[in-house]
């Protein structure tokens, strides 16, 4: 029996010793490794974390001592010690577990995550909150994989006032800076030690009372530790923001964890740990290449190849990009941590001068574009729907307010399937509808994409926004033709009933029109602004159905209704979108069918309709 079998809750872990538990990590690995190359997932994180979350919850008691993941995509081995070992196997799958911390999944998931650097924030409100019930217990914050470029951060670490507040900082290769030398790797060693720990603690208490001078004499030897800290150690950032720092420590040297988490425990002060990691621990492929195996789909456990390959819309997004610079000297791109995902890679070899990866900083990266466009560049800032939804105060004031020309190339637009509610690009189309002097594309083919960047580039006098979905374009009708202009039509358009849709969302509605009675297709090139010529094919359509892969509410449809009013149309008007809920992981297809946003759906809507 493994002691993998042999463990259904943190309190199992508790009973083993490190050699016990160093091979409860190689079974978690070998499972977790097997679950994503079938379900896809973020691997490289997970086996980068596994002896860090095994000794937590050696020394913890969760949930009364709260962990919170930063993102939650390294919370897989969490996952498995903390009951949901059995159904490890349907991660990320509908109806199974997220890929991400749930509360809803959990009483060990203390929050709910997805996006970057919020760990620290919400840990520091979860300790304030102990401390002010007079509860019990510690609260760790988990933060690493490049979430410490998050500004989020570090306005936390600004607002440290918790004593029962531990941060551990799993820094696995990022700009940090190390402490060098043999003096403070044995400074670390001895302070971390828990037999020094309550050693100090004891000379402590009994200096502390030697009657007059004692306090003094505590007070002194204080100040006098503080110093040799900052002699001795490079880094002294975090104890400058009030933090007791120690690291950094291999992340994957249980006995040196268990000891750094016990003597973090017993502290009545802020802790910062610092451990050092590698991305992709224990599994060959995702160690060489841990940008691929971040986020990755499903794939061959032997050789480590994705099973799925070819073009996608991001990877057309980032040849198209390469061809315009390779012409215009102009042309820069920007990304927030997600060259691989986004499709640049390339583009930074070719033109390393004008690749700027600004880290997780998504408002910064779109005011850093506005300085590039205001000085004669066009930036082109290539970011995931739900990512570019913490920009939006940066969009308004520092974009469209100054009339800037800078291009925002949105991906993994509309439904994302297995990512879950945290990851659906279902929002941007809302949001981007009430931001003026800002024009809004959506392709449905890749070579729509590349036809709308030089539309944003030579042609469009405003910022652009183009929107596009994850993943391979879909099956294009026979002799169909991009027209380059706002919107297309399709079908006779005396019929009484008109669907207008746009982007990816065409292709369900194209599909759907061999099998309505009597109806025709709008797609809207430009759904911002809406070129109002479109209305008047509308002067005969009894009714309008609009469709579409995104938010209800302050949605293109709402806007298109709002415009059909304004120009006499006087067609009933149905509306077909996600209605004031968040989406589920499960496969798109899925997706598209519970929204009615599918092909027979679609049919059935139209035709149901007298």
């Amino acid at each position: 029996m493994s002691y993998l079998d042999w463990v259904n809750s943190p309190k199992d872990i508790k009973k083993l010793n490190l050699d016990e538990l160093g091979e409860l990590c190689d079974e978690i690995r070998k499972l977790m490794v097997k679950v994503v190359s079938e379900n896809g997932g973020h691997l490289a994180s997970n086996l980068g974390a596994v002896e860090l979350t095994v000794a937590l919850h050696k020394v913890f008691n969760s949930p009364n001592d709260q962990i919170v993941f930063d993102v939650g995509h390294q919370s897989y081995t969490h996952k498995i010690l903390t009951g949901r070992k059995d159904n490890f196997a349907t991660l990320r799958t509908e109806g199974g577990i997220s890929g991400f911390t749930r509360r809803d999944e959990s009483e060990h998931d203390i929050f709910s995550s997805g996006h970057s650097s919020t760990s620290i924030s919400s840990a520091i409100g979860l300790a304030k909150a102990k401390s002010l019930k007079g509860e019990k217990g510690k609260v760790i914050a988990v933060i690493g994989d490049g979430a410490l470029t998050g500004g989020l951060a570090y306005e936390a670490l600004n607002n440290n006032e918790c004593s029962n507040l531990i941060v551990i900082l799993n820094d696995n290769n990022m700009s940090i800076s190390p402490n060098v030398g043999s003096m403070a790797k044995n400074l670390t060693n001895i302070r971390t030690s828990p037999k020094y720990f309550t050693f100090k603690s004891k000379i402590t208490r009994f200096i502390a009372k030697v009657p007059k001078i004692g306090s003094h004499i505590t007070r002194s030897i204080t100040a006098i530790n503080q110093k040799i800290r900052k002699r001795v150690y490079k880094n002294t950032f975090f104890e400058d923001l009030g933090f007791r720092y120690y690291g950094p420590i291999d992340g994957h040297n249980l006995e040196d964890l268990i000891d750094a988490l016990t003597v973090a425990k017993a502290h009545s002060h802020a802790v910062l740990i610092h451990i050092n990691t590698v991305k992709g621990k224990g599994y060959e492929f995702a160690e060489k290449d841990p940008s691929l195996f971040h986020g990755i789909g499903k794939f061959n456990i032997e050789t480590g190849e994705p099973i799925s390959s070819g073009d996608t819309f991001s990877s057309v997004f980032g040849k198209s990009l390469v061809g315009f610079a390779q012409k215009d000297s102009r042309i820069c791109a920007v990304t927030a941590a997600m060259a691989t995902g986004t499709g640049l890679v390339d583009f930074s070899k070719k033109f390393p001068s004008r690749f700027f990866d600004v880290g997780i900083a998504e408002q910064h990266a779109v005011t850093f574009s506005a300085g590039l466009a205001r000085n004669g560049m066009v930036p082109f800032f290539a970011v995931y729907s739900t990512f570019l939804q913490r920009s939006y105060d940066q969009l308004v004031h520092d974009i469209a307010m100054q009339n800037l020309k800078a291009v925002f190339c949105i991906d993994r637009a509309g439904f994302v399937g297995e990512d879950g509610e945290s990851h659906q690009g279902i929002y941007d189309t809302a949001f981007l509808m009430s931001i003026p002097n800002l024009a809004v594309y959506a392709p449905a083919y890749f070579d729509e994409l590349s036809s709308m960047m030089f539309q944003a580039i030579y042609k469009d006098t405003t910022a652009v926004a183009i929107r596009y979905p994850r993943g391979k374009e879909c099956e294009k009708p026979e002799g169909y033709e991009y027209n380059k202009e706002a919107f297309s039509v399709f079908g006779n358009t005396d019929a009484k009933n008109c669907i207008v849709t746009y982007g990816r969302e065409f292709c369900q509605c194209y599909s759907a029109l061999n099998s309505l009675d009597s109806a025709f297709v709008i797609k809207l090139n430009r759904i911002k602004p809406v070129d109002e010529a479109v209305f008047d094919y509308l002067k005969n359509a009894k009714n309008v159905f609009f469709f579409e892969e995104g938010i209800k509410s302050g949605g293109a449809g709402e806007h298109f209704a709002a415009l059909m009013n304004k120009n006499g149309v006087t067609a009933t008007f149905r509306h077909y979108a996600v209605d004031d809920g968040f989406v589920k992981q499960a496969p798109v297809s899925t997706q598209l069918k519970k929204y009615h946003l599918d092909t027979e759906s679609i049919v059935n809507e139209v035709n149901s309709v007298e």
